[in-house]
């Protein structure tokens, strides 16, 4: 096991490696930039270096200031969390040229898969069905449209390089297709570098599904089921849970195939996640897989008893998974509202500033995820994420009224938050059905007055 870690991010997912490395005796060496200084991954890790200015290309995204403060430390490994350089297939290159572990996939691993258009090439490789589109990027403007015309409208531009809604464009005819395709290419190139842009039709009000992986070193992978992230706003997840209500136990297991499939065939190892979409008649399509722990990942070990974050750690210290699929049950029912600092009344600006009140909620099956404190300055340089409100109970219904509870109990003051807006889609009739698609929150904020959006405690 390793002795010492050093954790290249910042925020609750730092924050949560530590508190993983503390259950397994390892030691911590918290990285971060000037305005988290008073971050509490900062202040609970063993160590702490600081690596540059607030931009996050001042300082989480610089590897080399990264590895010096590994050789400072002698870190035996780097967790590199979500985000920033987590698929960053270089950086786990130079991570094993300086001997030092990296807690992901291998590199070849996080190339391949982090090319959206050659993970659909391995997913048809063993017969897993895709969206239907192109097979490589479409660098050509005028082949581009005609493929489009030839799939037949919607479609959507996606970023061959990253993911998180940027480089995203929906076209809903030719008319529109080459102002889209511009904006896409653009937005790809300033976000990853990488203006490389892929085609594919455009499922309308579909379910996102992933599917959890764990695999280790020896070739034993297991799946640790589903989480259902079709609530999402600018495609980026607000609600997600675990497992889908949506899904058949025929369909669960089916999927749940395919994913070990994909992941067998990519040499895969560690945690991922493998996405697909689901249209209403129940065909799945896969659209992606992220190469390294997701935000979400804490409903699925509120689910299976498991410890993604662990696991991650063992395996990537050469440990055997000791858990076959046939042990891994589903288990429960588990709810995830991501809180963040935005005001839903004027369409989720960001508000960042100085957490003047901070009151979580606690009780049987409440878990929160989150780095802030009353006092603590939430910087306007990165995501808005304030905490990750997680509850769990033996049915969905009472997972939903413990989240409902919760949210209720929640203060916090100094700056607008999401609460509110969450709390509402808990006592949304559509949502407690389970009748909801990736179309849920639009239709939502449309039917809901803003008042509901606007409660006191928020």
């Amino acid at each position: 096991m390793f002795e010492k870690i050093l954790i290249a991010n910042r925020g609750e997912i730092a924050l949560r490696v530590v508190r993983a490395c503390r259950e397994l005796g390892i030691k911590t060496v918290a990285v971060y930039s000037e305005v988290d200084d008073q971050s509490l991954h900062v202040q609970l890790a063993d160590e702490a270096i600081c690596i540059g200015a607030a931009a996050s290309s001042d300082s989480y995204l610089r590897a080399d200031r990264i590895f010096s403060a590994a050789e400072i430390t002698n870190v035996d490994a780097i967790h590199p969390g979500y985000g920033f350089l987590s698929e960053n297939a270089t950086f786990a290159e130079q991570c094993l040229d300086c001997n030092i572990a990296f807690v992901g996939p291998l590199p070849k691993t996080i190339a391949q898969m982090g090319n959206k258009s050659i993970a659909k090439s391995v997913a048809r490789s063993v017969r897993v069905p895709c969206v239907p589109g192109s097979d490589e990027v479409m660098d050509n403007e005028l082949e581009a449209k005609k493929l489009a015309g030839f799939i037949g409208y919607p479609v959507i531009i996606k970023a061959a390089a990253g993911g998180g809604g940027k480089g995203m464009r929906l076209v809903n005819n030719s008319v529109s297709f080459c102002k889209e395709y511009k904006m896409a290419r653009s937005e790809a190139e300033k976000a990853f570098g990488d203006g490389s842009v892929y085609i594919e039709k455009f499922i309308e009000e579909p379910h996102h599904i992933e599917f959890q992986i764990l695999a280790d070193k020896y070739g034993n992978i297991i799946h640790l089921f589903d989480r259902d992230c079709s609530i999402q706003r600018r495609y980026q997840k607000l609600v997600e849970e675990a497992p889908s209500p949506f899904l058949s136990k025929k369909l669960r297991d089916e999927m749940g195939h395919a994913a070990i499939k994909i992941a067998r065939k990519c040499n895969y190892q560690n945690a991922g996640t493998v996405e697909f979409l689901v249209d209403k008649h129940g065909h799945y399509y896969f659209i992606e897989m992220n190469a390294r722990l997701q935000v979400e990942h804490g409903v699925t070990e509120q689910i299976t008893g498991l410890d993604i974050v662990k696991w991650q750690l063992l395996i990537a210290a050469g440990e055997k998974l000791t858990i076959e699929q046939k042990d891994v049950k589903i288990c429960g029912h588990a709810i995830e509202c991501r809180i963040n600092a935005e005001d839903p009344i004027k369409n989720f600006t960001p508000f960042p500033g100085e957490i003047t009140l901070y009151y979580s909620p606690g009780g049987h099956g409440i878990r929160i995820d989150s780095h802030v404190y009353a006092g603590y300055k939430i910087p306007p340089n990165y995501d808005s994420m304030v905490a990750k409100l997680i509850t769990f109970g033996k049915t969905r219904e009472i997972a939903i009224s413990k989240m409902h509870s919760a949210l209720s109990e929640y203060l916090v003051r100094g700056v607008k938050t999401t609460i509110s807006f969450l709390r509402a889609i808990m006592m949304d009739k559509g949502y407690i059905a389970g009748n909801y698609t990736t179309k849920f929150v639009e239709d939502f904020l449309e039917r809901t007055p803003v008042d509901a959006l606007n409660f006191k405690n928020c």
